[in-house]
């Protein structure tokens, strides 16, 4: 057994990109995985699971259909299943997601911003 903590600065320091999130634990069937937000994201929901956002650096929005929700630095926010959504961020921003193994960054909605999935870091 191998006991020694996850570092979650040390493992954002090993990338740069945007919108690329990477996994650094797994519990059970769900990963936690890092990611640096910037900019718009892309209209998405994911049809089978929630997906909750923890913002460990700056501010982030998520979009609805019908309003949004802010978040800063130490909030974090379930949106359930199904829902359509739209996260953006004005400056960096460093996001905790926790969500099962296999989820798609940009749901059911393919295109550039779609990340390859399950990349370890």
């Amino acid at each position: 057994m191998d006991y020694h903590p996850i570092n979650l600065n040390e493992k954002l320091s090993k990338f740069t990109e945007h919108w690329s999130p990477k996994v650094i634990g797994e519990m059970n069937d769900y990963q936690f995985k890092l990611v640096k937000i910037q900019g718009d994201f892309v209209w998405h929901k994911h049809n089978e699971t929630d997906e909750v956002c923890i913002v460990l650096d700056g501010e982030m929005a998520i979009e609805f259909r019908d309003g949004e929700v802010k978040l800063s630095k130490g909030e974090m926010y379930v949106i359930p299943k199904g829902v359509e959504h739209k996260t953006y961020a004005e400056k960096e921003s460093h996001i905790k997601l926790v969500e099962p193994r296999g989820v798609v960054n940009t749901g059911e909605t393919e295109g550039e911003l779609t990340a390859e999935n399950d990349v370890w870091i």
